[in-house]
């Protein structure tokens, strides 16, 4: 989201208020903290009718530095939040995971340090800046007449928010933004941002982090994940499940710069110096990906959209792999296992499979693990719309009723994972399937979530846009752990968010069968690799359409799942 006109001007509408000078400084219970005014603070009569930005800086592990920018802090806080494993700062409290100390007074202007309890980080003051240290990474704030931030690893500056970067703004309909300037260096390249289908290096690109079904072939994804790594060798985790907007040397060309609605934002620096290492303390912090069973490195094979098929069409697929020497790993059952305008009601539709029960055994007896396809959008003829609008189970409008679109299915309804009664009676429908011989869920969809609804558990819609799949590809995941044991669970997932590598695997997203679809896929799983996402396949939906065989064998190389 751009809010300047050129590097001069600011654009028509919009009033932006940069952090300019420091005021003071404080380290209390492992957390500094800087309050930036953002007019020049020549004397005490310079501090009437002014803004205070409060930052706040902290790590939750080593070598990884949280930032807290904030404005106004009343507002209330609905959630949803990323599980973070060390946590942020909630609020303008001190606390979820950042490390504890014994407080110090830094405002004499004294060299004073103060160590966190959890021995990884320290505070330093001089009368020239504030520093927080954590491992071979910091973070200094200086107190001089221009506020400027910038992060050091063992004395080299990696990045920083120069002077004016840091800012609250103030749109043309009065509504709020907090937004952040991080400083890139020449020929440093940025990556990133999720399975992203645009060109590899992020730089020149808006990249806006909104969870769309569009396909590969256009700039909105599947999997949108507010974290980049750069050339230079750190990370930059945006702490917000919501819409986050990031301008990568765009707006202006040496900066990224990010944004979201609202009055406070937080991020993460994050250390390497090799992209692994950052990797490592990225998945340490969001959550660490679970080992995929090894059928699951085998060939896939799947339905697909045909429409028109049941157990005899199935064998002819299964058999035609065998007679041309291609061993099968999976064999998948998209979405017509069910019956038309009942999706999802987890229940074979009994004109074309009256036996799922021994077809499943006999499949298995060809060494094949099973996979359907499932998505948690209940259709108004399904047999669970009526029990989840009873229970409570489906997501409300703000007045009371079931949301409901004919996007998709007629009349759907769209499962509430924030309720755990509803998770359960999810997982419930899943356990079926598994006694019957299932061994792998299709999680589809979870990226057309609305934001004009109301959630169980209060939480704000436009944050559980994006952070509905993850919720709902955790409930498929743990269900399937609870049957199959650690280490046998694997999902087949489209939508993503942070997080999202704790349950493996994911696939690309609908795309065409020819070369250039196929580069488009291969280009998304190469960016998503730095989010550590496993994924599985591109979904070459028309493969029968034209160039099938080249781009087959050319995916085979790649990819081990395949849709007939």
């Amino acid at each position: 989201m751009k809010f300047t006109d050129g590097n001069w001007l600011i654009r028509e509408g919009y009033s932006v208020e940069s952090a300019m000078q420091v005021h003071d400084c404080r380290a209390e219970d492992g957390v500094l903290t800087a309050y930036a005014s953002t007019t020049p603070l020549a004397g005490r009569g310079s501090m009437i009718n002014t803004q205070l930005l409060t930052i706040r800086f902290h790590s939750p592990l080593p070598g990884v530095i949280g930032v807290k920018l904030t404005h106004f802090e009343g507002a209330v806080d609905r959630g949803p939040h990323f599980e973070l494993h060390g946590g942020h700062i909630a609020g303008a409290g001190h606390e979820a995971g950042a490390d504890t100390t014994t407080g110090a007074d830094t405002t004499t202007g004294a060299d004073t340090t103060t160590g966190a309890a959890a021995g990884h980080a320290s505070i330093t003051e001089t009368d020239a800046y504030a520093e927080l240290s954590s491992g071979g990474l910091s973070v200094r704030i200086d107190k001089g007449a221009q506020c400027s931030v910038s992060f050091f690893r063992s004395g080299e500056r990696l990045t920083g928010s120069g002077f004016k970067s840091m800012a609250h703004v103030t749109g043309p309909a009065g509504e709020a933004y907090m937004r952040e300037e991080l400083d890139l260096s020449v020929g440093e390249l940025v990556y990133g941002l999720g399975e992203r289908f645009t060109a590899f290096v992020k730089n020149g690109q808006a990249v806006d982090i909104w969870n769309k079904d569009g396909g590969t072939s256009s700039e909105q994804a599947y999997k949108n994940i507010p974290f980049y790594l750069t050339s230079k060798g750190y990370g930059v985790f945006i702490n917000d499940p919501g819409a986050v907007s990031l301008e990568v040397a765009s707006e202006k060309v040496k900066k990224v710069q990010f944004s979201i609605p609202g009055e406070s934002l937080e991020y993460f620096v994050i250390d390497g110096p090799t992209p692994k290492e950052v990797l490592g303390r990225y998945t340490h912090l969001t959550g660490k990906p679970a080992l995929p069973p090894a059928w699951t490195f085998g060939l896939w094979l799947s339905t697909s959209f045909t429409t028109e098929y049941d157990e005899a069409t199935v064998n002819a697929f299964v058999d035609g792999m065998a007679e041309r020497d291609l061993p099968l790993s999976v064999f998948h059952f998209d979405c017509f296992w069910m019956k038309e305008f009942h999706w999802t009601d987890f229940k074979w539709d009994e004109r074309v499979f009256p036996d799922p029960a021994g077809m499943l055994a006999r499949l298995k007896e060809k060494g094949l693990k099973i996979c359907v396809w499932i998505n948690p959008y209940i259709g108004q003829r399904s047999r669970l719309f009526e029990e989840g609008r009873r229970s409570g189970y489906l997501v409300r409008k703000p007045n009371g009723d079931v949301w409901q679109t004919n996007l998709w299915q007629p009349g759907m309804g769209l499962v509430d994972f924030t309720n755990p009664d509803a998770c359960a009676w999810y997982a419930g429908y899943l356990d079926e399937l598994m006694d019957m011989g299932v061994d792998s869920f299709k999680t589809d969809f979870g990226e057309r979530i609305p934001t004009d609804v109301a959630y169980h558990d209060g939480s704000d819609p436009e944050g559980m846009h994006n952070y509905y799949t993850f919720l709902y590809n955790k409930v498929v995941f743990e269900a399937l752990e609870r049957k199959l044991g650690r280490g046998g669970a694997a999902v087949f997932a489209r939508s993503a968010t942070a997080g999202g590598q704790q349950f493996p695997v994911h696939w690309g997203g609908d795309c065409y069968a020819d070369y250039e679809s196929m580069a488009e896929s291969l280009r998304g799983g190469a960016v998503a690799r730095p989010e550590r996402l496993r994924l599985l396949e591109p979904r070459h939906r028309r493969l029968r359409e034209h160039r099938p065989g080249a781009c087959v064998q050319a995916l085979a190389a790649v990819r081990p799942a395949l849709h007939a």
